[in-house]
């Protein structure tokens, strides 16, 4: 009998092998590290179900690691592959997202299936495995992210019930306390001008990907709700209020000194 391959995380309780991966490389085609993590949900009404999904060649979709609602973790894809779990995504200029990241796939039936909020035993196995892999990685801070993140017009997981802060708090990904929902002059879809155009220059300054267009169009709409969905998950409504400009501010003036991959 073949010895079974040890998980590349100690988090992990075994490997469960999934046949959809392939070689990670750079836009220069050669070989390359991964620098982001990236969380989604399965949003699928059965872990089970979405397990034998993640792991069946011809879904052609997969993922680094599964975390069950008790917290148990599988390995699906060693982490020196190329996961197929991000899809048509960008970040910071980052294309292929696929390739420069590890994806973790967290069992939650997600907003079809009314966003359950995530348990406490599951959030905890989330913080210990990606703590370990953004130590062994040096991934930084800013390059922890959501699926919504780097595919606001696709996709909202984790979603606004996946405690962001508190991963931070483990000294997991970049956060700041949002700014207070109160009134003042906002910007909205359908305004154009040099407002929208900064607004739209500092989502990309913080790495999302939108064009700066002076128009606020439904791409920015799109933008500015996952950008609400992760740091300012209070109101959810794709409008630049004084509360998410501030947030967004705060957050590109505090962002963590850039680490350097080898």
């Amino acid at each position: 009998m073949s010895e079974q391959p040890k998980p590349d995380s100690p988090v992990a309780a075994k490997v469960f092998p999934s046949p959809n991966h392939g070689e990670r490389l750079g836009a220069d085609g050669m070989p390359r590290r991964p620098d982001m993590l990236v969380l989604h949900y399965t949003g699928m009404p059965d872990a089970g179900e979405a397990l034998q999904r993640l792991c069946n060649p011809a879904a052609e979709v997969s993922a680094h690691y599964f975390v069950f609602e008790n917290g148990h973790v599988l390995q699906l894809v060693p982490e020196g592959r190329r996961a197929w779990h991000a899809g048509k995504a960008s970040w910071a200029g980052e294309r292929d997202i696929n390739s420069a990241s590890i994806g973790i796939e967290i069992a939650n039936p997600g907003h079809d299936g009314g966003l359950p909020p995530y348990p406490a035993a599951q959030i905890a196995a989330v913080i210990a495995l990606s703590r370990d892999i953004v130590s062994r990685w040096s991934i930084p801070a800013d390059r922890v992210l959501g699926h919504s993140d780097v595919a606001p017009e696709r996709k909202l997981d984790p979603g606004e019930l996946f405690p962001w802060e508190e991963l931070n708090r483990a000294g997991i990904g970049h956060f700041v306390r949002p700014a207070p929902v109160r009134g003042g002059r906002f910007l909205s879809p359908g305004e154009s001008g040099q407002p929208v155009e900064a607004l739209q220059a500092m989502l990309a300054m913080y790495g999302y990907d939108i064009a700066l267009t002076g128009r606020y169009d439904e791409a920015t709409t799109a933008v500015v709700a996952a950008f609400q969905r992760h740091f300012r998950p209070e109101r959810i409504d794709g409008i630049a209020d004084a509360s998410t400009i501030t947030t967004l501010r705060d957050l590109i003036a505090g962002r963590p000194a850039a680490t350097v991959i080898v």
